[in-house]
């Protein structure tokens, strides 16, 4: 397991869409399941210049299966602290680690690691410990949630996604919608640093991301960019609220782009 500390951390951060598509009719609430009240919202902090995250990335990969059709969320961030070791890991941003160091002073953390998972913005663990992940995804779709996210009129224009969103229930204040556009898979030759001759597999790796807050009247609407060079067939749009106060996650919905 690699371990940084958040003082030593700041240091080290120093084919197109098409032009137009309109999905109509379309509609995302969250993925149902007949043994599902809750979601699970699965986000893992992960680099392929670390030699401790191929096990945590292959164990989100078969949780993605065995979840396929439940509201099990899996956004993987590559984080850029690690690219200093040798290889630059090219799924990695600056803004992923920002989101990693935010969580550890919500979570009262005193460093950041790699791998590691938090579930639901509200409890961490080492990204490879399989019971642990098993029994937080069980616990939290066991739970009924009080509030209710759904995003609907998705089009995409001109590189952008466009949406309109609903929520219904008691969000409360200082709440922000959070959007973020994830790769399906991807494969990587690693050729130097401490994976090197080996070829390292990914799932729902996190390629864009952004932050809006809400509006008062549980209406809106939201929009984010595409990123560049990517088959829209690749690509999931995963929304979820989260609370700024604490990173609490209330509520999810995804949208696949396909």
């Amino acid at each position: 397991m690699k371990t940084i500390t958040i003082a030593l951390l700041s240091a080290f951060l120093i084919n197109a869409a098409p032009a137009s598509k309109a999905i109509t009719g379309a509609k995302s609430t969250r993925d149902t399941n007949v043994n599902a009240k809750g979601y699970a919202v699965i986000e893992l902090f992960t680099s392929e210049g670390c030699s401790s995250c191929p096990p945590a990335d292959e164990l989100v990969a078969k949780i993605q299966k065995e979840t396929n059709g439940q509201p099990v969320y899996i956004l993987a961030f590559h984080v850029d602290y690690w690219n200093h070791l040798g290889w630059k890991d090219v799924f990695s941003n600056a803004d992923y680690s920002k989101r990693q160091r935010q969580y550890a002073s919500w979570l009262n953390l005193q460093s950041v690691y790699t791998p590691q998972i938090v579930v639901n913005g509200k409890m961490e663990f080492v990204g490879s410990e399989e019971g642990t992940l098993r029994n937080a995804i069980k616990s939290s779709l066991q739970k009924t949630p009080s509030v209710q996210l759904t995003i609907n009129d998705v089009k995409i224009t001109q590189g952008q996604v466009n949406m309109q969103y609903h929520t219904a229930g008691a969000v409360g204040k200082n709440t922000a919608l959070v959007l973020s556009i994830v790769q399906k898979s991807a494969q990587s030759k690693v050729q130097s640093g401490e994976n090197a001759g080996h070829t390292l597999s990914h799932v729902q790796i996190v390629r864009k991301l952004q932050s809006m807050p809400l509006n008062s009247n549980n209406n809106g609407t939201a929009n984010i960019l595409l990123p560049p060079n990517q088959n829209i067939h690749n690509l999931v749009l995963v929304a979820f609220l989260q609370k700024q106060s604490n990173g609490e996650i209330i509520s999810a919905a995804k949208f696949d782009l396909n």
